[in-house]
C-alpha cells in the first residue's frame, strides 16, 4: 500500500472566525520531511471591513512558507520587508534567532469582496542552522518551474523534480509541489524524497487504489513510487524532504530542539526585544506559558 498514515486535522481559529485546517503537528506525526506545521486556509470569501488581519507575532528556529490558490496577503517584518503576497509565488522566511512579522489584508483589497484561500507550512531549521541570521525571500509566480508529467500538470515551489529545480533556497533537502490533475487523470509520483506526504486540495485522489479524501494528508510508504488517481479533477500538493535531525520542541510560535532556548524567546517577546514591524504598533501578546512539546 502506499499509504503509511492518514491525518484528518482539525479546525482551528486564528481570531475573528478565520478557520484553518490544521495538519501538523499531530499526536501520530509531530513532522513530513522538514514540515512540521501545515495550515490549510480557506476558499474563504473576504468581505469588507473582515479585518482577516495577523497582527504582529515573533517566530525563532524555522521558516514560514506561505502560497496562495487565491487572494493576496501583506507581509511586513522587522526586517523592513514589505510584500504583497499573490497566487503561485512562494514566499519564505527564515526567522533563525528571530523576527517579527504581520500578514495583514492588501490595503487595496479592504473594499472589495474576494476568496482567500492557500497553505501555511513552517520548516524546522536544522540544529546547525536554528540561529541563524533572520532573512525574506520572495520568489513570484513567474519564476516558478512549470511541466507536465503524465496526466498531470506540476509547479515545482521548492527542491526538484522530474529535472526541474525551483529557485527557493533551503537550509535542508525539501520538495514542496503543486499538481493539477484533470477527471481519470493519472500521476506516477517517485520517491522524491526520504519522508513524502500528499495532500487532496479540493477533491478525492486514489493512492495506489486506495481512496484519499480531500482534506486528508496522507503519509506515503517511503522508497516506493505512488500511483495516484483523479476520479474527478483535482489540485493537491506533496510535501516533504529529509527527516528532522532530531525532536523540536514547540511552544506558540518558537520552534528549538532546546528548550531553554524558546523559554528564553517567551521572555524576550515579553519584554518587546524581538524588534517590531516598522510602521506597526501592533502585536500579539505571549499567551499564557505552556510547556514545550
Amino acid at each position: 500500500m502506499g499509504i503509511a498514515l492518514q491525518l484528518t486535522g482539525h479546525t482551528k481559529d486564528l481570531g475573528g472566525g478565520f478557520l484553518v485546517r490544521r495538519f501538523l503537528p499531530s499526536a501520530a506525526r509531530q513532522s513530513v520531511g522538514p514540515f512540521l506545521f501545515f495550515d490549510h486556509f480557506g476558499p474563504v470569501t473576504v468581505l469588507p471591513g473582515a479585518g482577516h488581519d495577523v497582527r504582529p507575532h515573533p517566530h525563532i528556529g524555522l521558516a514560514t512558507v506561505t502560497y496562495l490558490f487565491e487572494g493576496a496577503m501583506l507581509h511586513r517584518d522587522s526586517l523592513d520587508s514589505v510584500q504583497l503576497i499573490e497566487p503561485g509565488a512562494i514566499n519564505w522566511m527564515t526567522s533563525g534567532r528571530g523576527i517579527v512579522h504581520s500578514e495583514r489584508q492588501s490595503p487595496a483589497l479592504k473594499d472589495s469582496t474576494y476568496v482567500n484561500h492557500g497553505i501555511q507550512l513552517w520548516a524546522a531549521l536544522p540544529q546547525a542552522f536554528e540561529e541563524v541570521e533572520p532573512s525574506f525571500s520572495h520568489t513570484p509566480a513567474d519564476a516558478i518551474p512549470e511541466l507536465t508529467v503524465g496526466d498531470a500538470d506540476v509547479r515545482v515551489l521548492i527542491g526538484e523534480a522530474w529535472g526541474k529545480t525551483s529557485p527557493v533556497a533551503t537550509f535542508a533537502p525539501t520538495i514542496y509541489l503543486d499538481i493539477k490533475l484533470p477527471a481519470g487523470g493519472l500521476l506516477e509520483l517517485p520517491p522524491l524524497a526520504q519522508e513524502l506526504a500528499v495532500y487532496p486540495v479540493d477533491g478525492d485522489v486514489e493512492i495506489d487504489g486506495a481512496l484519499l479524501p480531500a482534506h486528508t494528508l496522507a503519509l506515503l510508504t517511503p522508497g516506493q513510487a505512488t500511483h495516484i488517481c483523479a476520479p474527478a479533477g483535482v489540485q493537491l500538493v506533496v510535501l516533504g524532504g529529509d527527516a528532522l535531525d532530531g525532536h523540536r520542541f514547540i511552544s506558540w510560535n518558537f520552534v528549538s530542539s532546546r528548550k531553554e532556548r524558546i523559554q528564553q524567546a517567551e521572555e524576550d517577546w515579553k519584554a518587546q526585544r524581538m524588534g517590531n514591524v516598522p510602521g506597526d504598533s501592533e502585536f500579539i501578546p505571549l499567551p499564557e506559558r505552556r510547556p514545550a512539546a
